[in-house]
């Protein structure tokens, strides 16, 4: 079975994961590691598929941009070079969260503290709500701590934010 990464930036509509996640479907094939994000008024989806036999990247992507919902989308469809299945660090043992402000820096900030304690960030996500919400910045980041570096990584990060005056959470994930 041939793996492959999928990658489509468009612009955002109702029903748009639907469409794409039902061509895959039709065609058979099966989602592993899928993202979807909107950014600004464009989104973007990306999804590790395991393709079956006689469906290449090339019959996918023209699949893909039939679709009316993915008009004018950029579509990409390539052979995946990497093991899809995630090692231990890919698991996420804990969900951050870190609100208040615009600040510039404060990812690099937060991920050099992730960095310094062995943690690996698995997702994250940056949203800055409109003005009418408050206009405040919310980072959220899922990651891999390392057992023995939990309490030491989310103290820096508490300091960090709570230096910066902004708000933080934490949830550990059950195990």
């Amino acid at each position: 079975m041939a793996v492959a990464l999928v990658s489509i930036l468009c612009l955002d509509r109702v029903g748009l994961v639907s469409a794409v996640a039902d061509c895959l479907f039709a065609a058979g094939i099966n989602l592993r590691d899928t993202t979807f994000a909107v950014l600004g008024k464009g989104a973007e989806f990306t999804s590790i598929c395991e393709l079956p036999e006689g469906i290449g990247a090339s019959w996918l992507q023209d699949e893909l941009a039939r679709l009316p919902e993915l008009d004018g989308a950029q579509i990409r469809v390539v052979p995946y070079g990497f093991d899809p299945r995630p090692g231990p660090m890919g698991r996420i043992t804990h969900r951050i969260e870190v609100s208040g402000g615009d600040q510039l820096g404060l990812i690099a900030r937060l991920a050099e503290i992730f960095t310094q304690n062995g943690a690996n960030i698995v997702r994250l996500d940056a949203q800055k709500l409109p003005e009418s919400e408050g206009g405040r910045y919310v980072t959220r980041f899922s990651v891999w701590l390392p057992p023995d570096r939990v309490e030491l990584c989310l103290a820096a990060v508490a300091n960090t934010a709570g230096s910066l005056g902004l708000a933080n959470t934490a949830e550990e994930l059950a195990r």
